[in-house]
């Protein structure tokens, strides 16, 4: 890759972490309403109809709210998160009330990247909880000094 390229794609990258990032969630909210989240906002997730759940701002459950990685949240309760796999007959609950936006799986088009990692170290896909539960943006990620920096808070922004 040639050098000006590389520079250009760094500047794209730090650029967009101080505008808050692409104003797009996860790749299957790209048709939905949606603004960026703010200290003390209070979120809902939310199935927004387009084969995910999200965060939806409690004053207007038609708009999603997108997260930078590393925004720190606060829930109501225990989350709970639909069952899947062995024990797909029971409620998957996290006994935990805080948790990190992040995103995972970013070298793959076509899947869900937004997750939540909790204080023990388990992460869970945030359209595998249940809807209703509500959360409390505590804290966004510190503005990144350098490249590498923003380019781990950087949204995934694909466009399926």
């Amino acid at each position: 890759m040639r050098a000006g390229k590389k520079e250009s794609r760094i500047e794209l990258a730090v650029g967009l972490s101080r505008l808050g990032g692409p104003k797009m969630c996860d790749y299957s909210l790209h048709s939905v309403k949606s603004r960026p989240a703010k200290v003390s906002d209070k979120l809902t997730t939310h199935n927004f109809g387009t084969g995910t759940h999200g965060f939806a701002a409690s004053e207007d459950m038609n708009v999603a709210v997108c997260v930078l990685p590393g925004t720190e949240l606060s829930f109501a309760e225990e989350v709970r998160c639909l069952p899947t796999g062995l024990m797909a007959w029971r409620d998957k609950i996290i006994e935990h009330k805080t948790a990190i936006f992040r995103q995972i799986n970013k070298d793959k088009v076509a899947t869900h990247h937004d997750a939540l990692e909790f204080p023990d170290g388990r992460i869970a896909l945030l359209t595998t909880l249940y809807e209703g539960q509500q959360a409390t943006v505590l804290q966004l990620p510190a503005e990144p000094k350098t490249a590498v920096e923003a380019q781990s808070q950087r949204r995934v922004a694909y466009i399926a």
